[in-house]
C-alpha cells in the first residue's frame, strides 16, 4: 500500500504565459479582462488585470479559477448546481466558488496542474480568452 502520490503542478512560467495570451485576445478584440491561473490547489500562480479593469473582476477570475480546480469548467459546474435546489443553496453558501462562464482545468496527460479563470467579457467571450491562454502553453480545452 503506497501512503503517498506525486501531484503536478502548473510552472510559473506557463502560468504567466496563459495569463498573458488569455489577456492579449480579450485586447485583440475591444474586451477588459482580468485572468487568473491557480494550481490544482486553488492558490493563484499568475495573474494580470487589463488597464481600467475593475479590482473585483480579477476577484471573479480568481473564483472561476478556483472553481475549476473541481475538475469541470465553470459551465459545467453551473449546470451541475442548477439540477437540485440542495446544490443551489451549497453553492450560496461557498466562499470562491463561482459558476459564471470563464473557468477552466488546465489538464496535461490527463492530469489536473491548474485551472484559468478569465473575467469582465461576456461570459462566451470569456471562455475563449480562456481558452486562447491554454492553447498557448501547448494544450488544449
Amino acid at each position: 500500500m503506497s501512503v503517498s502520490f506525486t501531484k503536478r503542478f502548473i510552472s510559473q512560467g506557463a502560468a504567466n504565459t496563459a495569463v498573458q495570451e488569455a489577456l492579449a485576445h480579450a485586447a485583440e478584440n475591444g474586451w477588459q479582462v482580468a485572468a487568473v491561473v491557480v494550481d490544482p490547489s486553488g492558490h493563484m500562480v499568475a495573474a494580470g488585470r487589463m488597464d481600467g479593469t475593475p479590482a473585483a473582476v480579477a476577484e471573479f477570475a480568481s473564483d472561476k479559477a478556483r472553481t475549476a480546480v473541481l475538475g469541470k469548467t465553470t459551465r459545467a459546474f453551473a449546470e451541475r448546481m442548477l439540477s437540485a435546489p440542495a446544490l443551489q443553496l451549497g453553492l450560496a453558501n461557498r466562499p470562491n466558488l463561482c459558476a459564471w462562464d470563464g473557468g477552466m482545468p488546465i489538464l496535461e496527460d490527463g492530469q489536473l496542474i491548474g485551472a484559468i479563470g478569465v473575467s469582465g467579457a461576456a461570459g462566451p467571450d470569456d471562455i475563449l480568452c480562456a481558452e486562447a491562454g491554454v492553447r498557448a502553453i501547448g494544450l488544449t480545452t
